[in-house]
């Protein structure tokens, strides 16, 4: 088997499993007190309370980097409307810890934070005990990168929580096609509900749309 028949059966060998954990929240989802309809009915009551503004997914994984815009537009286009939605805010772990972290604990109490984590206990290169007092850090020797990782989520989303911000975590066990197909659906699931709650259409998106005109015109030379 040639080298473009190996990758063609390795997308289509994903796209199976991607596709066989989407459909097991789908079938979920139509059970009562189902992880999507739960998320967006929180998310719901707090807007509805004026308690937030925004909503925050915290991704503790390099692998889910892209995984938080995709959501972020997801959320924006689906539930901007007629005054409705809040803004989403895309955070990575460990980074953000330093970059957002300290607004939200000690910023405006108007966010839900979604803090995603996975099995990286014992996973990447571990750190050299000499290095580690280098640092300072003596408690850091013979970790692994993974050991740092889970700690700093496991904590960060405890904080969030012993501060009283509105928080809720979400552990993948493990990260491969089918979980992603999982955590893909639960997304566009919750989104759904969210927005039929709100009372707006989540399949629509006027506002971009009149940017789209406008910039063909412009494209057109007509302004």
């Amino acid at each position: 088997m040639g080298a473009g028949a190996i990758v063609k059966r390795a997308i289509e060998i994903a796209s199976t499993e991607m596709s066989d954990g989407a459909r097991a929240v789908l079938k979920r989802a139509a059970s009562a007190g189902s992880p999507p309809a739960l998320g967006a009915a929180a998310h719901a009551a707090l807007v509805r309370a004026g308690k937030i503004r925004e909503s925050v997914l915290w991704c503790y994984s390099d692998r889910l980097k892209t995984f938080a815009p995709w959501w972020r537009q997801l959320w924006a286009e689906s539930l901007g409307k007629n005054g409705k939605g809040t803004t989403p805010v895309a955070a990575l772990g460990p980074v953000d810890q330093h970059s957002q972290l300290q607004l939200f604990i000690a910023g405006p109490r108007d966010k839900l934070i979604t803090v995603i984590t996975t099995a990286a206990k014992g996973r990447g290169p571990r750190i050299a005990a000499d290095l580690a007092r280098l640092c300072g850090e003596d408690d850091l020797a013979d970790r692994t990168m993974g050991d740092l990782a889970a700690a700093e989520g496991r904590a960060t989303a405890e904080t969030l929580a012993r501060n009283g911000c509105p928080v809720r975590a979400i552990e993948v066990a493990t990260l491969d096609e089918s979980s992603l197909g999982e955590l893909l659906m639960h997304f566009m699931l919750e989104t759904i509900i969210a927005a039929r709650l709100l009372g707006v259409d989540p399949f629509d998106q006027p506002a971009v749309e009149e940017g789209k005109v406008l910039a063909k015109k412009y494209l057109a030379g007509g302004g």
